[in-house]
């Protein structure tokens, strides 16, 4: 969240931001409320100054022998002033709290203004699979090849579930064994396995609670979610924590099932694998310098990027602009990979900068080397990379007219050698 300080001294900024990102937030209430509660703060310390002098005050009348009842009195009076202003300051910080927990994070100044259509792209790799045939859509693909089960998928869990067989769930774990050896072997992240239920002081530190309350599953009876990335379980290991400067940065890898309800999905593409309620994805995470945050972020970027290259995958970097960033992120890249038989270029990793967004909320902050607290650490993340879409490509991209896949290079270790995913009626080993 942002400092209430700073919210106070920058209205118009933070008005601004409220604007570019399309958030519905009071703000003229919560001023008012701040200035309340800085009002009543004041009343109620001069009252316990008063209740503190009146205490001296009887104490020396009492070893004068006087009598105190006068002022006895009149410190009840004091007293009943203060317990009347303590429950008064809870309830108003209280709504400012909730006011506060509403406001999204400040785009950074080089993040375009505008929707979706305000989106840069800013880099592209690769070249476009070009067939001497019509590529065939991953639901084609995926049913001809027997690798996907969408049909039984909805009879074990309902429509947007996946049920991967043989082949297609060999693929799913060479896929993330591969990029989890890729990130941690050579780009210096530390690997976890981390819960995929979390409590709600996590899902509020990263920003999913409150404003994304609708589209997450909640445990009932619990106070758990099923977590939508493992963002949420990476980046609360640390909240409530003090990190010694000289130990930053910290990078980390989970792979881990993520859950969504996908309750704004109403009119878009769900089918196959373009929108589902579960699946699986490898996420970086990294706790950095306030200073050194947007060259991490570029240097994040890069990471996700190698898996798609590595993969033989096309794919193109949007920059996005302030009204499609997330509500905890101040810049966030998209990389799209392109998918031949839908013929569309599909978002398949995000990389963002929070810079201390999450770290306030969590209460991540930085110890220096005198000891003393250094304000808050700032946090990145990025999929590294999420699987369906990922998967989309590889089986669009990689097809063959007789309606095998080729199984790219990098992953073949992965697959015990296995070259080509056969049509069923030629499958043997794959």
């Amino acid at each position: 969240m942002l400092d209430l300080k700073f919210i106070r001294e920058n209205v118009d900024k933070v008005k601004a931001a409220l604007e570019a990102k399309g958030a519905q937030v009071d703000l003229s209430r919560l001023l008012k409320l701040d200035a309340d509660r800085r009002r009543l703060i004041v009343e109620l310390d001069e009252l316990k100054a008063k209740k503190n002098t009146a205490n001296e005050d009887i104490g020396r009348m009492v070893r004068e022998k006087r009598d105190p009842k006068v002022k006895i009195a009149f410190m009840r009076t004091i007293a009943s002033g203060i317990d009347a202003l303590e429950p008064a300051i809870k309830k108003v910080e209280e709504e400012l709290g909730q006011i506060l927990m509403m406001i999204p994070n400040i785009p950074h100044p080089s993040v375009p203004v505008g929707g979706p259509e305000a989106n840069q792209e800013v880099a592209r790799w690769g070249k476009t699979p070009v067939f001497d045939f019509k590529p065939k859509t991953h639901i084609e693909i995926a049913e001809s090849l027997d690798i996907i089960d969408f049909k039984r998928a909805a009879k074990l869990s309902g429509s947007n579930f996946v049920l991967y067989k043989d082949s297609g769930a060999r693929l799913v774990r060479a896929l993330y064994n591969f990029m989890l050896d890729l990130h941690t072997a050579k780009h210096g992240y530390r690997e976890m396995f981390p819960p995929v239920v979390v409590n709600s002081a996590a899902m509020t530190g990263t920003g999913q609670l409150p404003n994304m309350k609708e589209d997450m599953y909640k445990l009932e009876g619990d106070d758990l979610y099923l977590i939508p990335t493992a963002e949420v379980p990476l980046t609360n290991i640390h909240r409530d924590e003090l990190l010694n400067e000289e130990d930053l940065p910290l990078y980390y890898t989970a792979y881990t099932a993520c859950f969504r309800r996908e309750a704004g999905s109403y009119g878009k593409d769900t089918r196959g694998l373009m929108r589902v309620h579960q699946f699986d994805k490898v996420e970086l995470v990294k706790f950095v310098k306030g200073q050194d945050s947007y060259q991490e972020l570029e240097s994040l970027l890069a990471d996700a990027r190698r898996v798609f290259e590595l993969l033989g995958i096309p794919y193109r970097v949007l920059m996005l602009a302030s009204g499609d960033l997330s509500f905890a992120a101040a810049k966030c890249y998209d990389i799209e990979v392109y998918a031949a038989g839908l013929d569309k270029w599909l978002e398949a990793s995000s990389c963002s900068n929070f810079e201390d967004f999450q770290a306030r909320r969590a209460n991540i902050a930085v110890r220096g080397k005198d000891g003393k607290k250094k304000g808050f650490v700032h946090t990145l993340n990025a999929s590294g990379v999420a699987l369906p879409r990922t998967m989309i490509a590889i089986l669009e991209n990689y097809q063959t007219k007789d309606g095998d896949v080729m199984v790219p290079e990098a992953l073949r270790p992965y697959m015990g050698g296995v070259e080509v995913i056969k049509r069923k009626n030629n499958q043997k080993s794959s």
